[in-house]
């Protein structure tokens, strides 16, 4: 054990000994000296920040009609999940009956509708304009804005712009809170950010943090915002603020491993979303230029090979003939620095470049050839708008019989022998497809059906039997097994 002998130190070097707990350290005694004393900055306070900016962040939710295989509200979701909606949003569930509705609040019209998700957007224009998020609305029959002041309107969709994650929709109101813009290229990285929205459908949520990096290439579209905000399921498409109150972004997308937040989160800038929100309120699209060519990234070892230097530009890799670029003479292996006198820093910068011009329009391409630069004259084309894709059929086929099972949206199938006895069932049928009135009571693929109206099923075709006997116009109890756990549906005919 090693031990010091106290008597024997000098003086000096007791004043420099410090114990903390087992351990001993020496050092030197130092005579003081006068230290500038640091700059001591408290942490930020965001409450007048909320107080302006909160009225103008507003809780978007989307309905979609019940289709084949969908169960309803909460089929997809283990058990845990359906009884925290059940508990803290009131969602219907199978078999549980729907609350009653929320006063002065538009409910829907048509009994298919189901809730979709829930997002985040915010007041763009006090007239009613209101930006959020492409994959929030994407695929919603209805869409509901409701305001932080309780109020709930029915939107009607402008456009959405699937390329950026952008989308404008509108509701009928008038002087509303609009948000003030920001200018991006004043953020700066470490700079305090806040964010609203509604995250797991908590409406008016905020939390805080700071710009990670700017221009933060993940591979989509545009350039990212990347903070450490806390952004989580429903936050999409609510904005990221600064300390002006003004929104620099908008909240779009988070990485993840377990499908929560973990501390890395990015925004949509909003000087881009402001120049495609533009286009999709005057035109309900947005028009993108186009070159023509294929292009990957110059690296170091190509860049010192050829004589370009430090790897920067968009390596040709093909040009599509009679594409503008091929008119222009744009060749492949050409390397495009400039774009009408921008340098093209990384590859990706040049789609974005061409994207952002207006078809019809003449740029200058500088390229890099066999190791020198030259300037061509390129007009830009028009990306094709992304066209619907058609199934077309080799042979016409003849209308089968509809089954009675089908008038309630069912397609069943017979048990194995092997899925009876997991089971431990004498017979019954599996659910193939459940839409319809079959959805709407929450029947899912995968169920197996034992009873209807009271009476025991075996095969299908004392199930098709069964279904013909029913009363239709009436509600037709089902007694269905999902895993372990038999219960009851109800199958209520389509008014």
């Amino acid at each position: 054990m090693f031990r010091i002998d106290w008597k024997k130190l000098p003086a000096y070097a007791l004043s420099g000994v410090l114990v903390a707990g087992a351990g001993i350290a020496v050092v030197p005694h130092v005579a003081a000296q006068a230290q500038p004393a640091p700059s001591v900055r408290g942490l930020p306070d965001f409450t007048d920040l909320v107080e302006a900016a909160g009225p103008s962040v507003v809780n978007i939710r989307t309905l979609e009609k019940a289709k084949a295989g969908s169960g309803g509200p909460g089929s997809g979701m283990d058990e845990d999940m359906q009884e925290f909606f059940r508990r803290f949003f009131g969602q219907p569930l199978p078999g549980v009956p729907r609350q009653a509705p929320r006063p002065n609040r538009p409910q829907p019209q048509d009994e298919d509708a189901q809730p979709r998700g829930v997002g985040s957007g915010f007041i763009l224009t006090a007239d009613g304009y209101v930006m959020t998020n492409a994959h929030v609305v994407d695929g919603a029959d209805e869409v509901l804005v409701t305001l932080p002041d309780k109020r709930e309107y029915k939107a009607r969709i402008i456009g959405a712009d699937k390329r950026t994650d952008v989308a404008v929709v509108k509701i009928e109101a008038t002087g509303l809170p609009a948000v003030k813009i920001g200018d991006v290229s004043r953020l700066k990285v470490g700079e305090w950010v806040m964010a609203i929205g509604s995250p797991f459908g908590l409406e008016n949520t905020v939390t805080a943090g700071i710009v990670s990096a700017k221009q933060r290439d993940t591979g989509d579209y545009l350039p990212f915002i990347q903070t450490d905000v806390a952004i989580n399921p429903g936050n999409s498409g609510g904005p990221l603020i600064n300390m002006r109150g003004e929104v620099v972004g908008i909240n779009s997308q988070i990485y993840s491993r377990s499908g929560g937040f973990m501390g890395i989160s990015f925004a949509i800038p909003i000087d881009e979303a402001i120049r495609v929100s533009e286009q999709l309120r005057a035109t309900g699209r947005v028009s993108r230029g186009r070159i023509g060519v294929q292009i990957d990234q110059v690296t170091k070892d190509v860049a010192e090979s050829i004589g370009l230097g430090k790897p920067q530009g968009a390596l040709v890799r093909s040009v599509e003939s009679g594409a503008p670029a091929d008119k222009a003479g744009v060749e492949a292996g050409d390397i495009i620095t400039k774009f009408d006198g921008k340098l093209i820093d990384r590859s990706t910068d040049l789609p974005r470049m061409v994207g952002n011009t207006k078809p019809g329009t003449k740029s200058t391409l500088t390229v890099f050839r066999r190791g020198a630069a030259r300037d061509l004259t390129v007009t830009i084309a028009e990306i094709d708008a992304e066209k619907p894709v058609k199934k077309v059929a080799d042979k016409e086929e003849k209308p089968k019989p509809v089954t009675a099972a089908q008038t309630l949206g069912l397609t069943v199938s017979e048990l194995t022998d092997a899925q009876k006895k997991e089971l431990k069932i004498k017979g019954g049928v599996k659910v193939d497809t459940a839409a319809d009135a079959a959805a709407r009571a929450g029947l899912r693929e995968g169920d197996v059906i034992v009873a209807i109206a009271n009476t025991e099923i075996g095969t299908t075709k004392e199930f098709e039997a069964a279904i013909a006997k029913v009363d239709k116009t009436k509600p037709v109890n089902v007694l269905f097994r999902r895993g372990d756990w038999a219960q009851y549906a109800l199958l209520r005919p389509a008014r």
